[in-house]
């Protein structure tokens, strides 16, 4: 047992690079300014966050710790939509977009405070506390997120709505 565990922590490392060469970008036209997953959906709902930029503060609840404080707020403009998936890309260097976390219905109705995942046209949803942290200064990085929603109407027509969020490394 100890020698198979011994060989699979040894095979570990040279699996890595293959894994990640494997792993589908979420951003493979270059050309393109939009995540793979965005492009060719109509848009149907307003996304935006505030304050926008958003720069790092200390923590008062964690000590050398840094929060970058913002909301996320979206509202459907096309009728009543059910989401689909919600979540955000983040570029932070020069290779571009990378999938950042995604968010199921159910987690998206929590936190943006929206029973059953269901937008109502033209009322406005909010994450109030779509934070960031960082324990340390050594962990301030700057980095645009590209956060998004996918819905669908009743008639099964996907929408998104798309709202960037520019967080800087240096605290004002």
């Amino acid at each position: 047992m100890k020698t198979l565990l011994l060989l699979l922590a040894l095979a570990a490392p040279a699996a890595t690079p293959l894994l990640a060469q494997t792993t589908p970008s979420a951003w493979t036209d270059h050309r393109r300014v939009l995540p793979d997953k965005l492009r060719q959906v109509s848009v149907g709902l307003t996304l935006w966050h505030s304050p926008n930029p958003n720069y790092p503060e200390p923590n008062p609840e964690q000590p050398g710790g840094y929060v970058w404080k913002h909301s996320t707020m979206l509202r459907a403009e096309v009728g009543e939509l059910t989401i689909v998936e919600c979540g955000s890309f983040i570029w932070y260097d020069d290779t571009g977009w990378k999938q950042n976390l995604t968010q199921t219905p159910a987690e998206f109705a929590e936190l943006f405070r929206c029973p059953g995942g269901r937008l109502l046209p033209g009322r406005t949803y909010t994450f109030a506390k779509n934070y960031r942290f960082a324990d340390n200064a050594r962990q301030l990085y700057g980095g645009d997120a590209l956060w998004y929603i996918l819905a669908r109407d009743a008639a099964g027509t996907l929408y998104k709505g798309m709202g960037l969020i520019e967080t800087e490394a240096t605290p004002r």
